[in-house]
């Protein structure tokens, strides 16, 4: 990955042309101010920003796709419809960045500080996968292509981050059968933890469910929504 300097960065903006997209993917920043400056409508997907500081500049229209930016400094950016699929911006301050339109799609945001963000209808993947009130069915996938029907209670407490998968503290296991629906089960066995076991009509709780909703890979039943992304897990 080629590191690109502030002052070679300044030439390709000086020299960019009306509305131009520029592909500056796949390079590495570091050690730089950004803020207030504006970069619309430009390529960084898988790209490395190390101690930079975006403070009020403009990433309208960008992609950071798989670009690393963990712990930078993005307080008050703005990324309208800007493509942020897994960008990972653990512990990045996020504090007022107006992400409306933007799709975030399995973005990493564990420990970022999202105070005063601004969203809206078309902003993607920001907002719970499942519904946060109410009872609810989930799907999960367990081993030897077993697959669990969920009741989630309406006292249970769910949590989803950029993907399809979400978590909750307890679950009812109401059916366990195969994926074609020919064979049905009395016990599946995770696919995680092989100690955890799921019975036919029993219930199931982890005690020290982790309510962090950015936080994906974490202690909690993972479940999905639809049969088809369990069975696709």
């Amino acid at each position: 990955m080629r590191r690109m300097e502030e002052e070679e960065l300044k030439k390709v903006l000086a020299g960019r042309k009306g509305g131009e997209r520029l592909d500056l993917s796949d390079l590495e920043f570091r050690d730089l101010d950004f803020r207030g400056r504006d970069l619309h409508n430009i390529d960084f997907r898988v790209c490395m920003f190390i101690n930079v500081v975006f403070d009020g500049a403009d990433l309208s229209a960008s992609s950071i796709e798989n670009a690393r930016l963990d712990g930078c400094s993005l307080r008050g950016v703005n990324f309208r419809n800007a493509y942020m699929k897994g960008a990972c911006m653990r512990g990045c301050d996020m504090t007022g960045c107006d992400i409306s339109g933007a799709d975030l799609f399995s973005a990493v945001l564990e420990k970022a500080a999202l105070e005063g963000i601004i969203s809206d209808q078309d902003t993607k993947w920001f907002r719970m996968h499942c519904p946060e009130t109410g009872p609810i069915l989930g799907y999960k996938k367990c081993v030897n292509d077993r697959l669990v029907q969920l009741l989630i209670p309406a006292d249970a407490k769910r949590t989803s981050a950029t993907m399809p998968s979400c978590r909750c503290s307890k679950a009812k296991v109401l059916t366990i059968k195969s994926f074609d629906d020919t064979q049905e089960f009395e016990e599946a066995w995770s696919l995680v933890d092989e100690n955890f076991v799921y019975r036919k009509g029993q219930w199931v709780e982890v005690k020290d469910f982790n309510e962090d909703r950015w936080f994906d890979s974490t202690t909690g039943i993972h479940f999905w929504m639809t049969k088809a992304d369990a069975i696709g897990y």
